[in-house]
């Protein structure tokens, strides 16, 4: 009996054994089963694109082939902008098994530094691995033949012919035309266009960046096959790249050249914008100083990069279209349109001027003894007496509804990016700053371009053309053309100019005292051309030099001007006309031999003459502008 029972629980504890191991047998099956279901999915479905892309990518590959950017050329057909092909030494992650060994022995034999190629690498870390991620750009031919000699060794190391932008002129109209770079991820986030991505050369500033989209082309692929280490061994189709537009300029080289050369020769910094003043198509638009923008192809290296954004000169700084100053004296003809077409005066109103004025408990010291002086003389002479007399009768908003008519405190809207805003004060505009109402002695200040004024050299350009044009506030441009991809040039419309209403007795003595200023006993005459009616202002406004602000010494803390003239000729039927300023030049007479010698260039072109020589520097002119001690203008400024 207790020998059968010993026998039932030895088959019981057997049975439960068995049951148990049955149990763990079925719950592994199960699991095993439920992970290789993951598995597929994840193989089949939610991995699915990207394993098929490597799985292709072990026999075939896709190569990018870059669009080579449009060309860029001036009105007359001189290339401004071309490509040329460089190389680049790239690595594809993928095909490299010791990825440091890769990096230091490539280092070592290119003499480039093994942290910049580090650097370029985990900057492309998001792309696929099986991408060539460019380490060297534009590599020299020393290094492409140290790669190639090493080829055995340096397993996933390609070289890569690309195009690359070329700047032939070097740092000729760099402002204008400006500079490309590869994308940042900034850029990428709120890039719209949907052709962008990831490592494009994309334009930063000037013509690249505002006709990007018509500059980029459309890249090409070539698929090719790839052995066991990833080289190619065949190709099975490709794409060809399609070229960008081509980019007609409305500069003109020779214009831009004899504007850059006059500036170089005067020995001063500064900006001009000449156009056409029918038009608004720019002839040549200066910022000095200048920088080359081959400096940026394939990445500026940090030392040039420190060099141009620490120098106090700020090249990188486009002036004629960033730059704000006091307008000084040429602001005399805002206010003169102002009184005329308000009816505070007439042509015939005259002021008697011995050296200044009171105006609200305040002496104003004029720069000169000009006697009795009508409104063309002292455009002229630029009597700042006439106008204090007429601005502490006008009212603020008045000079500043005729500035804005007129182009100045608003955009130009020049097609090219960030361009500034000037100030032209009005009772709105201190009440908000400030929180103070508008004295009427402030307006004597604003009268002759001083106190709150500042313009930039576009806006000012624009408004010597309205004056001149007959009253058409034009929109200035450089893009004159683009290149379809049948070889043709499709004009840009021009913009259309707002009529400004400016009566004919205006247009009249401003046309007269213009005139006087350059070819009679006016402030403009180094400003005269032999056998040409030019018009022109002078303009000086009082600053503080770079050299005063940086020294630590008051004796040396001087004050120095900045220099205006604007002018237009012929005086009949303006074809020309613009803007010079020169920084920390003494007086605006040193902006007139400037324009002088651009004007002399557009007419000898027009003329087939060969082209002027450059002027006689600034000091060795006879000087016919009067010193003007900053002690004598209570608001700083001067003819």
């Amino acid at each position: 009996m207790g020998h059968e029972l010993t026998e039932d629980r030895f088959r019981y504890s057997e049975r439960r054994r068995m049951e148990r191991l049955i149990g763990l047998v079925q719950a592994t099956t199960i699991v095993s089963f439920v992970t290789l279901l993951c598995g597929f999915w994840s193989l089949q479905v939610g991995d699915h694109e990207r394993l098929l892309e490597i799985a292709e990518n072990n026999h075939q590959r896709q190569v990018l082939l870059r669009a080579p950017r449009g060309v860029v050329f001036d009105r007359n057909g001189n290339v401004l902008v071309e490509n040329r092909y460089s190389l680049n030494v790239s690595i594809v992650r993928e095909d490299v098994e010791n990825l440091a060994g890769v990096v230091r022995l490539l280092a070592e034999i290119t003499g480039i530094d093994e942290s910049a190629i580090k650097d370029n690498l985990e900057g492309d870390r998001k792309s696929p691995l099986f991408r060539p991620t460019v380490v060297i750009p534009d590599a020299s031919l020393a290094q492409v033949s140290a790669v190639t000699a090493r080829k055995m060794e340096l397993t996933g190391v390609v070289i890569e012919h690309i195009p690359s932008r070329y700047y032939p002129s070097g740092h000729l109209a760099a402002h204008s035309i400006g500079y490309v770079g590869e994308i940042t991820e900034e850029q990428l986030g709120t890039s719209n266009a949907l052709r962008i991505r990831r490592g494009d050369i994309v334009g930063q500033t000037g013509i690249e960046k505002a006709y990007n989209q018509q500059l980029m082309g459309t890249d090409g692929v070539r698929h090719v096959v790839v052995n066991s280490v990833g080289r190619e061994i065949g190709t099975l189709s490709e794409v060809v790249p399609i070229e960008g537009q081509r980019i007609q300029l409305t500069l003109d080289y020779d214009l831009q050249k004899a504007t850059e050369d006059a500036f170089e020769n005067s020995g001063f910094d500064g900006a001009a914008v000449v156009l056409d003043p029918n038009t608004g198509e720019i002839l040549s638009l200066v910022s000095i100083p200048s920088y080359d923008p081959n400096f940026f192809v394939g990445g500026i290296d940090n030392t040039k990069w420190q060099k141009l954004t620490n120098s106090e000169s700020n090249p990188l700084q486009n002036r004629a279209l960033q730059g704000r100053y006091p307008p000084g004296s040429t602001f005399k003809l805002v206010t003169a349109v102002a009184a005329l077409e308000d009816g505070l005066v007439d042509r015939e109103f005259s002021v008697s001027c011995h050296g200044g004025g009171w105006f609200y408990g305040r002496f104003f010291r004029c720069n000169g003894v000009h006697g009795q002086v009508t409104m063309q003389e002292a455009i002229a002479k630029s009597c700042n007496t006439f106008f204090y007399t007429i601005g502490a009768q006008l009212d603020v908003d008045r000079i500043n509804g005729w500035a804005a008519a007129l182009g100045l405190g608003v955009v130009s809207g020049i097609d090219l990016p960030n361009e500034a805003r000037g100030l032209v004060p009005s009772r709105s505009w201190k009440l908000k700053s400030y929180g103070e109402p508008w004295y009427a002695g402030e307006s004597v200040s604003v009268a002759i371009g001083q106190g709150a004024v500042s313009v930039t050299p576009i806006s000012l350009a624009v408004a010597i053309s309205t004056i001149v044009n007959g009253g058409f506030r034009i929109t200035p441009r450089l893009v004159k053309a683009f290149g379809g991809r049948n070889g043709r040039l499709n004009s840009v419309s021009t913009p259309m100019s707002v009529r400004v209403p400016l009566g004919s007795e205006t247009r009249n003595v401003l046309e007269q005292g213009l005139w006087q200023a350059v070819n009679g006993d006016g402030t403009g005459r180094n400003g005269s051309l032999t056998g040409r009616d030019v018009l022109g202002k002078t303009g000086t406004a009082q600053v503080m030099s770079i050299e005063a602000r940086n020294s630590a010494s008051e004796s040396d803390r001087s004050v120095r001007h900045h220099g205006w003239f604007v002018f237009a000729a012929p005086r009949d039927n303006p074809e020309i006309a613009g803007v010079v300023l020169v920084e920390h030049s003494d007086r605006g007479s040193h902006a007139a031999p400037i324009a002088r010698h651009v004007m002399d260039t557009f007419f000898a072109k027009q003329e087939g003459r060969v082209l002027p020589r450059l002027l006689v520097p600034p000091e060795e002119e006879e000087s016919i502008e009067e010193e003007i001690p900053s002690e004598m203008l209570a608001a700083g400024g001067g003819g």
